[in-house]
């Protein structure tokens, strides 16, 4: 090496050293290498909690219900029956597409019943309550089971069930019955009988079929209510809803709030009912066997084995 180069190197390595000297402030900060399934599950949460699963077991999907139930009865009565107002200007939707779709196929009746009444079960009331659980409202039918299980729980007392039901009952009546009003006016059912049929064959139940009827009709309704409760997806909801509901309408079952517009609007169209069969041969039966379907059939096996019904509370 020549005394120039050596000099060159000397003086590189002073200025190196210089620097290092003349910042006694800075810090150096190392990071300890981070595992491929650290950085693999930070990256798959982003920090955050994992999300719900998409069906409850059945024990918290039992304390689910009893907890919709109590804030369901908390309510005030106006409000419940201003939602109730929507829940049966919702199911009237549903009932009132059905008869649009199924209920005009007369042909198909005639030469294939079953798929006549797959059609008439599968488009209409599914959506009515679809409608009516994700947006809040207040389905007297369904409250039946919910209700009655936040009771028997102790969570609210028979007053508020009392208050939660009329309030429901009635709110659900004053929706169906503007709705019958409104699908009369709007004049979309043409000539078609559909409506007229329906409304003649319901009253036409004996008090005891129509009561039996209403028992399995709210028994598949309140489970559709029961297991879309537990689901934490929109579609987990409607797969819910749709197998149950589509069910009791092919099955030819009757529900309370459906029936509030169905035959109201065929007495509207010519069906020769009074208001007293209306009540006295449908309507009354239908509603007394809805509660068995929804409080007994549906909330007593789950609360017997989930909850403490019929349970001695503690001193």
């Amino acid at each position: 090496m020549t005394k120039t180069s050596l000099l060159l190197c000397l003086a590189l390595a002073g200025s190196s050293y210089a620097f290092a000297v003349n910042q006694p402030h800075q810090r150096v900060t190392t990071f300890a290498p981070r595992s491929a399934a650290t950085t693999a599950i930070s990256m798959s949460s982003g920090g955050a909690e994992a999300p719900p699963p998409e069906l409850k077991p059945p024990p918290a999907l039992y304390q689910g219900a009893v907890a919709a139930g109590a804030a369901k009865a908390a309510a005030p009565f106006g409000k419940i029956f201003k939602l109730g107002i929507v829940a049966g200007c919702h199911i009237a939707f549903g009932a009132y597409l059905a008869i649009s779709i199924g209920g005009a196929c007369p042909g198909l009746a005639q030469t294939n019943p079953g798929l006549q009444k797959i059609v008439l079960g599968a488009f209409g009331l599914p959506f009515g309550l679809i409608m009516t659980l994700v947006s809040g409202a207040e389905l007297f039918t369904g409250n039946t089971a919910l209700v009655t299980a936040a009771k028997q729980e102790g969570k609210i007392g028979t007053g508020a069930l009392i208050k939660n039901w009329s309030a429901s009952y009635l709110g659900n009546f004053v929706g169906s019955l503007i709705m019958a009003y409104l699908a009369f006016q709007s004049g979309t059912l043409g000539a078609a009988p559909g409506a007229v049929n329906i409304a003649t064959a319901k009253c036409s139940l004996t008090w005891g079929a129509a009561f039996t009827r209403g028992i399995l009709c709210n028994w598949l309704v309140c489970m559709a209510v029961y297991m879309a409760s537990g689901c934490s997806s929109m579609i987990g909801k409607m797969t819910a809803v749709w197998f149950p509901i589509s069910a009791f309408v092919a099955l030819g079952l009757d529900h309370s709030v459906a029936n509030m517009f169905i035959i109201p609007l065929g007495m509207l169209r010519g069906a020769e009912i009074t208001i007293g069969q209306f009540f006295a041969k449908n309507l009354i039966p239908v509603t007394l066997g809805n509660i068995v379907g929804g409080a007994l059939c549906v909330m007593l096996p789950y609360g017997t084995t989930f909850g403490n019904w019929f349970s001695k509370k503690e001193e």
